[in-house]
């Protein structure tokens, strides 16, 4: 995969301006949305060691076909980018090829748009290979329609090949043709991972645990909390997208029952088609699970808006039959960062939401007891008559199932429990010569 820009610009370069252009047409006088999307660009663009020298809201009358800026912008942002030593500018909006090079040409530096940005991000993140796969696609996809950008030497040719001869084929058609290739390869890779995921939800559902997934917008403190209810050391730090690649552990509620907890990606408003459709195999986890935590920063500004977009993402999912369509019956809002607010009591809670902390541990107990009584809805208590002798039947209801009651007798053990219909099936077809009775 091409070096990511951060990479190349850390030793050299780190001075950034924050530019975010603003349609009052689209979106009224509403100064608090455009200073909260300023900000969440100010925070992407310092995830990757860029240091914020400038930011800025350029209110739009129109979109120029040729900068998207206005002229009196443009000039202004190139006086700014020469007296604060701006190395790169980045625009918190989609540029076309030729918006971002006459940006460039204008700025004397280079310029960087949000696919670009968080693109970026994204290729710094990326730890496992289905990640770096992904990226790497993601990547591409975005390079090669800014072929005519990135090469300046069109007019260069290669030679034809034994006695034909002829012009032979363009830099920029040798290189797209390489891109292609390596597309067509990446996604035949990514098909194999989604594949080998597939076939270990498969192992899965034949142990099964239930799976329990962590949604939420970037920094909602997603990996805080998956680590305070597991005791991993997933990455988290206050920062936008710190985690990339989908991390299980296997948690115990107060039940006893024991569940698979997926830490997934972030989401994020304006998401890049382009990733969209390369971390399609990262979001199969949250098609899979049985339960999905909607995990919000309650404390910031813009949770509402926040809340929306993690939203959007999913009903954009069930459309496209990556989720069943009754997923809203299988999430739990989670509020985050209540620690901020004065703790759980601040917040009104139902039975869809609960208010925590993932820091300092308050309704962590809580939020462990609603997943468990959430499972349990879908859950049949049965009545099984077990032999005395036959302790792997009993010892398989125990690991499997809740035991609700129980009665050792003389010659037969009655034992009462709660299972999910497919443990069920899967116990009575195990242990066949054991009848059940509806309790």
């Amino acid at each position: 995969m091409a070096t990511s820009f951060s990479e190349k610009k850390k030793k050299v370069a780190t001075r950034a301006a924050v530019i975010l252009p603003w349609e009052r047409s689209a979106h009224g006088q509403d100064v608090r949305a455009a200073e909260a999307r300023l900000e969440e660009a100010v925070g992407l663009t310092a995830s990757i060691g860029l240091v914020i020298v400038r930011k800025d809201i350029l209110l739009l009358r129109s979109r120029r076909s040729a900068t998207l800026l206005g002229k009196g912008q443009v000039d202004s942002l190139r006086i700014a980018v020469k007296a604060d030593q701006v190395d790169v500018v980045v625009v918190d909006a989609k540029l076309s090829p030729a918006q971002q090079r006459n940006l460039e040409t204008e700025c004397g530096c280079k310029v960087i748009d949000r696919t670009g940005l968080i693109l970026d991000i994204f290729g710094a993140r990326a730890a496992t290979k289905e990640g770096t796969l992904q990226v790497e696609l993601a990547h591409l996809e975005y390079q090669r329609s800014r072929l005519v950008r990135l090469w300046t030497h069109l007019e260069r040719q290669r030679g034809g090949f034994g006695f034909l001869g002829g012009p032979g084929e363009t830099q920029i058609e040798a290189d797209r043709r390489m891109i292609g290739d390596r597309i067509v390869r990446l996604k035949k890779d990514l098909e194999q991972v989604r594949r080998t995921r597939g076939l270990h939800r498969q192992a899965r559902k034949r142990v099964p645990f239930p799976v329990v997934a962590l949604v939420g917008y970037t920094n909602a403190g997603k990996s805080t909390l998956f680590n305070a209810l597991t005791g991993a050391t997933v990455y988290a730090q206050d920062q936008l997208f710190a985690t990339l690649d989908p991390t299980m552990r296997a948690i115990d509620l107060p039940s006893g029952r024991r569940v698979i907890l997926s830490d997934t990606v972030g989401f994020i408003s304006d998401l890049p088609t382009e990733l969209i459709a390369a971390f399609r195999a990262t979001l199969e986890e949250v098609a899979e699970a049985d339960i999905i935590l909607h995990v919000r920063d309650v404390a910031h500004p813009d949770s509402a808006a926040q809340k929306k977009d993690v939203l959007g993402v999913l009903e954009g999912m069930a459309k496209d039959d990556m989720l069943e369509q009754d997923w809203p019956e299988r999430v739990i809002e989670v509020l985050n960062k209540v620690d901020l607010l004065g703790g759980p009591q601040a917040l009104p809670q139902t039975e869809d939401t609960i208010a925590i902390s993932a820091i300092t541990g308050d309704g962590l107990e809580t939020l462990l007891a609603r997943i468990d009584a959430r499972i349990t809805q879908g859950m049949e208590v049965v009545r099984y008559c077990l032999p005395l002798a036959d302790g792997a039947a009993s010892a398989w209801l125990y690991q499997h199932g809740e035991v609700v009651q129980r009665e050792d007798k003389e010659e037969q053990t009655d034992m009462t429990v709660r299972l999910s219909a497919e443990d069920r099936a899967r116990f009575e077809r195990q242990f066949s010569h054991i009848q059940p009775l509806i309790a």
